[in-house]
């Protein structure tokens, strides 16, 4: 078998999924759906679609706990759809509470701007932005949602809301006690408005995220469906997936090391810290994370999931990782001098 930094390793070996119904064989060998809601093969089967994810502007990068996210949005592009790109910079002014024990920050429009520039950056590394009819669309969500008086807002979108529909979200369950706010317990009708605003004027019928995103995408799965006016039951209109958490043996979420979050952005993650990060991943998680974060094919993963039971104390899953990952980000020329380095 060949090694990482063998010029004939190829990180990106994975066929492409075979057109539009492939796309969910390929994302199930890789366990990468959690939830997918009722009809989505089925409308696969009809042709390509266009999928969406948001990224709250929150942040000056993505970190590698958005990674997941980001592969969802490529494989969909490799089996003939368009990925569509929303960047939070209206919720991300609010900041979503799912999975959170805290209120955010509020930022201002400045470095909501600046935030959401960077992270257009980092996708171009993992996303292909050429011409065509799969051509990557990014769009920032005060576009559609800064316009709305706060009447209109509750006129067309609020009144397709329940109190008692949003209580149940787990979302909001586990913030009750914590004093949630009325900011933070409206957030998931802000993001059931992008859905229903990219499904209406950009063609847009299906939304992706990680797991704990769920309940704020079937939110938006019945807005649609009632603004416009289908019964329960009836062909879904729009569709959503999701996939796991990227957590540690342990349960906590991934992207996190003791000195903070492990970020793409080189100046705040450098490669060294970036390469040895995936090179520690515990053994239980590697081959997974093999499968979830790269686009080496089912036969590439198989063989380093073999070498590894063989011969454990060699981390070729981490190595593996590591190298593909960090190439990614930080380029292959510095993803072989980390393999140097880790070498010494």
């Amino acid at each position: 078998m060949t090694t990482p930094t063998d010029p004939t390793y190829d990180t990106t070996a994975a066929a492409a999924a075979s057109g539009p119904s492939g796309f969910l064989a390929e994302l199930a060998w890789r366990g990468l759906i959690a939830e997918q809601s009722p009809g989505l093969a089925v409308r696969l089967s009809r042709g390509p679609i266009a999928g969406y994810i948001g990224f709250d502007a929150s942040a000056t990068s993505l970190h590698v706990g958005h990674l997941l996210q980001v592969f969802l949005l490529t494989h969909l592009q490799r089996a003939g759809g368009r990925p569509v790109v929303v960047i939070g910079g209206a919720t991300g002014m609010i900041g979503d509470p799912s999975g959170k024990s805290s209120e955010r920050k509020l930022l201002d429009d400045a470095q909501i701007a600046a935030n959401a520039a960077a992270i257009r950056g980092q996708l171009e590394r993992f996303i292909d932005f050429s011409p065509g009819p799969t051509e990557p669309l990014v769009v920032d969500n005060r576009e559609w949602l800064a316009p709305y008086s706060m009447l209109d807002f509750l006129r067309e979108i609020g009144k397709h809301f329940t109190v008692p529909y949003m209580l149940a979200k787990d979302s909001v369950q586990a913030r009750l006690g914590a004093g949630m706010s009325f900011t933070e317990f409206s957030y998931m009708t802000l993001q059931a408005a992008d859905f229903l605003h990219l499904h209406r004027d950009r063609g847009v019928d299906l939304q992706m995220g990680g797991a704990d995103q769920w309940g704020n995408i079937t939110a938006g799965l019945e807005l649609i469906r009632r603004a416009e006016g289908r019964e329960e039951g009836a062909d879904p209109p729009a569709f959503g997936l999701c996939s796991p958490l990227l957590l540690t043996r342990s349960g906590l979420k991934m992207g996190k090391s003791e000195r903070g979050a492990v970020f793409l952005d080189p100046t705040l993650t450098s490669a060294y810290e970036f390469y040895q990060y995936w090179l520690n991943d515990e053994d239980e998680l590697a081959v997974q994370h093999l499968r979830w974060l790269t686009e080496m094919g089912e036969e590439d993963v198989e063989a380093i999931e073999a070498e590894q039971v063989q011969a454990p104390g060699a981390r070729a899953a981490q190595r593996a990782l590591a190298f593909d990952l960090t190439s990614r980000v930080h380029g292959r020329d510095e993803a072989e001098r980390q393999v140097r380095v880790a070498e010494v």
